[in-house]
């Protein structure tokens, strides 16, 4: 029976198998494809994880549980942004006319608010572009001002750098490029007093006010249909977990009466009566929900009050958190949530009271803020971190389309290192004609390059016309790349792919490998003992 059943499945094992010692000897063959099928809505995995050894597992909402059709969403606190500038703090009426454009950008950028520029480096800090406003800088410029300074290299953690870590800074960067490019060409002594990064503070205010306001929660409770985009995978997901004892937590830094109209929504799957809506069935799908978590600080500092929030009007109510939880003595925990599990602010210690978690490592927390959710949960906290990032399908299927043109671009590299080796063979070999093979080598090597240039070009703009790939910057990982690999211990294009996986799912990854050990393990070169 194992031989026929291994006889049926896919034939790529085969020889593997034979060499192995286990050529008939396994049954579970026939349930694999002749080629497994690799797709956007896949789980991705940077460190093994076994799904089995997590008992709580939580989620942010905005662009996580909650996605938004962009740009309709956007535009929502772009427009009221804009309005605040002219009307409240005294910008021109001519920065209403400008339009919001979600395609200029992509995340993982960072903003020089000091210079007032967009910058995309790679993950040894290089910049590769490099934007003022919306006006390309020049490869010299670019140099001069981030890369020709001795012992002085900028590490971009520096206050005057801000990383575009979700999608919501698109709006900041949309904004602030363009008061760059009305204070540079405009005709408006107001702008001319203020500084690019007293322009960013401005717009950074006007946008959060936006959040608080009520231009966007109102918006969106009266046309949620416009904004949100339903799923019907997430209510099943949610249940599964608990279904299996695994706790749920929702932890956003939203605040109650926004929280309460995305979730109604989501979870009805449309635009419920007032009753029903006020009933928040949606929270008997979490173990415990928090609100105004103010992340990252909710990760770093163990001082911030607990609120408990009465889900009919959102008033807040005092606790004395940890001291109250274990006053309740026995099961003081679940005593605790008796009285309510809707929370603002508080931090970690009593969220992992609540949850009765001890260790970090028993949580994995869903985010879309790769550094809010993901580096500072994992960093800080020793938690497990799955990094949401819808962009990820459209990604792959360039990436995918383009696998002819990157090899032909690893190829030519493989041939322009091949010649640099060549030619310090030539160097050190002493022959009479030594200079004129080099000068033959330096030829061919600049016919390669301009090819190879052409290729990259068109390689990177496949991807987005001016900031190219999002995983790479020039040859190297870009920053984001970097980030991901070392603090995202999964990754997918949405929340719900990660209930596809069962809550018994190992998750493993491939080998590192360094360039040494990759060289030698290539079909076009042999390894030589000294």
């Amino acid at each position: 029976a194992s031989a026929s059943a291994s006889a049926s499945g896919p034939t790529r094992f085969d020889s593997l198998l034979a060499d192995v010692g286990l050529e008939g000897q396994l049954s579970s063959m026939g349930a694999l494809r002749d080629k497994r099928v690799i797709s956007g809505n896949d789980v991705f995995c940077n460190r093994e994880l076994q799904l089995g050894s997590v008992r709580a597992i939580g989620f942010d909402m905005d662009y996580t549980i909650a996605q938004y059709k962009q740009p309709a969403f956007d535009k929502l606190a772009f427009d009221g942004a804009k309005e605040k500038l002219v009307n409240e703090l005294g910008y021109p009426e001519e920065f209403l006319n400008i339009e919001y454009d979600h395609e200029f950008w992509v995340r993982g950028l960072i903003i020089d608010t000091q210079r007032g520029n967009f910058i995309k480096i790679d993950r040894h800090k290089y910049v590769r572009v490099a934007y003022h406003g919306y006006t390309p800088i020049s490869s010299r410029t670019r140099k001069d001002l981030y890369s020709r300074f001795f012992n002085q290299v900028p590490s971009f953690g520096e206050k005057q750098y801000v990383d575009m870590d979700t999608l919501f800074q698109f709006v900041d960067a949309s904004l602030f490029a363009s008061m760059i490019e009305m204070k540079d060409n405009g005709e408006h002594e107001f702008m001319d007093y203020k500084t690019y990064e007293e322009l960013y503070n401005d717009m950074r205010h006007s946008v959060d006010l936006c959040h608080r306001d009520g231009v966007i929660k109102d918006e969106v409770a009266k046309n949620p249909e416009k904004y949100i985009v339903l799923d019907d995978e997430m209510v099943p997901m949610l249940k599964q977990y608990k279904e299996d004892g695994i706790k749920v937590f929702l932890l956003t830094n939203s605040l109650w009466e926004y929280a309460s109209v995305a979730m109604n929504y989501l979870y009805h799957q449309a635009d419920v009566d007032e009753d029903l809506k006020l009933k928040n069935e949606w929270t008997d799908l979490f173990d415990l929900v928090v609100v105004g978590s103010c992340k990252p600080a909710y990760m770093r500092d163990p001082y911030l009050n607990l609120f408990r929030v009465n889900m009919e009007d959102g008033s807040l109510l005092n606790t004395d958190g940890l001291y109250e939880i274990d006053a309740l003595g026995d099961n003081g925990a679940q005593k605790f949530l008796n009285q309510g599990k809707v929370f603002q602010g508080g931090n970690w210690k009593h969220l992992t009271a609540m949850l009765e978690v001890d260790a970090g490592e028993e949580i994995l927390y869903v985010g879309d803020h790769l550094y809010s959710d993901v580096l500072r949960s994992k960093r800080t906290l020793g938690w497990r971190s799955a990094f949401i990032m819808p962009e990820l399908p459209g990604e792959m299927k360039n990436f995918y389309e383009q696998i002819p043109v990157r090899n032909k671009i690893n190829k030519l590299r493989s041939l322009r290192d091949e010649l640099s080796v060549a030619g310090d063979a030539i160097r050190i070999s002493g022959d009479a004609d030594a200079d004129e093979k080099l000068r033959l080598l330096e030829e061919d090597d600049d016919k390669i390059k301009m090819v190879l240039t052409d290729l990259a070009e068109k390689y990177h703009r496949s991807f987005h016309p001016i900031w190219g790939m999002m995983f790479q910057a020039g040859y190297q990982d870009s920053r984001l790349a970097y980030f991901v690999t070392n603090y995202a211990c999964l990754y997918t294009a949405k929340a719900t792919n990660l209930g596809s996986v069962s809550t018994n799912r190992a998750f493993r990854t491939a080998a590192d490998v360094l360039p040494h050990d990759e060289l030698i393990s290539c079909d076009s070169t042999r390894f030589e003992e000294e």
